[in-house]
């Protein structure tokens, strides 16, 4: 019986902590895009729906782990970039693209491949960009609202000290309590508390597809698709990932028109999944991951009170609480921007350009940040014909071939 309850419980806790742990972000970023509160808490249902949907049938069909979940870092980039020229229904039509993009990434194994070939400091260093500005929130809170915002940083504090994985949950449970606390009951007068589908017709232009489509894309592949394919990898499964970019690209599809941006593989809360504690048995782990499907799609009913609360909230207190759910995204993404000196310098571009949120004939810094990150590499690839040297005058290309492929290349070492 015990064998039986392990991985339903796991996926519980799956379920639990990536829904509390990153919607936030999620709405920051639905309402950065210009959607309105109804609109947002439409995305946030037909994000959990799908991912819930995607996940449990990835998990029964090929009896495999493989969690879904909406794309966090794609969510921080709605916020990095704001509203598109145009509004909610270009942002709208910007999730459609992308999400064909993934689709396409599924039926053409060498266009996954190529994303997955952008080298890691400079896909590290614009993520690393793009989550930067959420993550200062919770500093900016604690001298705008110390008193709100105190409890909520030192109640992260205390459970990622002892009980790492509620840190964000513990941290938004005080943060409900304060906003309870500070909040008068007129403020929650004609709220929206169960969450209902809003359809968006979408729109397009020229600098949405390129500033914001192309980015998601990018974004959602880079750090979602790719480091979800490489923890499954890690623990001896050799997943579908051309079937997975199939399934969450048209999940993605078809959540887009209610306002979802991105359905993908978990990356962040894989592991729960995934590892020995869902069962000893790693055949027996499918069911944890199609549990924490169901779970999430029945969290969505919540969408309507989530939003409530965020609408009702100081805005600054939302983003401090999204901020602390990134932070552990944004440690790994700098580290992996760094870590090699040879294209240390063109990482520091990418992360700087990225970072400071310039527009240029429309298009957001995501894309720029790329451009000239890459640009940097290809500059210095002309001159050494290598992309750079290390500290020992060797290129990192023989270590990288010597390196087990699972370890540098999930894709190739999963299914298709």
């Amino acid at each position: 019986m015990a064998g039986r309850v392990q991985p339903v419980l796991a996926g519980v806790v799956t379920a639990l902590v990536g829904f509390a742990s990153s919607f936030t972000v999620v709405l920051a970023g639905l309402r950065a895009a210009g959607a309105s509160d109804a609109q947002a808490a439409s995305g946030l249902l037909a994000l959990c729906v799908a991912s819930g949907l995607v996940a449990a049938w990835l998990g029964w069909r090929y009896r495999i782990p493989m969690s879904a979940a909406w794309s966090t870092p794609g969510a921080a980039l709605l916020v990095a970039t704001g509203p598109p020229p145009g509004g909610w229904r270009v942002a709208v039509g910007a999730f459609l693209v992308s999400s064909l993009l993934i689709v396409a990434a599924g039926l053409f194994p060498p266009l996954g491949r190529a994303v997955a070939a952008i080298p890691k400091p400079v896909a590290g260093a614009m993520l690393a960009g793009v989550l930067l500005p959420l993550c200062t929130a919770p500093v900016r809170a604690l001298v705008e609202l110390p008193m709100v915002a105190g409890p909520v940083v030192v109640g992260w504090l205390l459970l990622h000290r002892f009980a790492r994985r509620w840190a964000v949950p513990g941290a938004l449970v005080v943060a409900v309590v304060a906003i309870a606390l500070t909040t008068p009951p007129a403020g929650l007068t004609g709220a929206a508390l169960i969450p209902s589908v809003t359809l968006t017709a979408p729109a397009w232009n020229a600098s949405a597809l390129v500033g914001l489509a192309l980015p998601l894309f990018l974004v959602t592949m880079a750090a979602q698709n790719v480091p979800g394919m490489a923890v499954l990898v890690g623990y001896g499964y050799r997943p579908p990932f051309g079937a997975a970019l199939r399934t969450t690209g048209l999940a993605s599809l078809l959540a887009a028109p209610a306002g979802g941006h991105a359905v993908n593989l978990a990356a962040i809360t894989a592991a729960l999944a995934a590892g020995p504690d869902a069962h000893p048995d790693p055949e027996r782990r499918w069911i944890a991951s199609v549990t924490a499907g169901a779970g999430l799609a029945v969290l969505g009913l919540g969408a309507g009170v989530a939003t409530t609360l965020v609408a009702v909230a100081p805005p600054i207190l939302i983003e401090a609480v999204a901020g602390l759910a990134l932070l552990g995204a944004l440690a790994t993404a700098l580290a992996s921007a760094v870590t090699d000196p040879a294209t240390r310098e063109a990482a520091v571009v990418t992360f700087v350009v990225t970072a400071s949120g310039v527009t240029l004939i429309g298009v957001g810094g995501a894309f720029w940040g790329l451009v000239a990150g890459c640009l940097m590499l290809l500059l210095f690839h002309s001159r050494s014909g290598q992309w750079g040297h290390s500290s020992g005058g060797r290129s990192a290309t023989p270590t990288a071939r010597r390196t087990r492929p699972s370890a540098t290349d999930p894709i190739r070492s999963a299914g298709t």
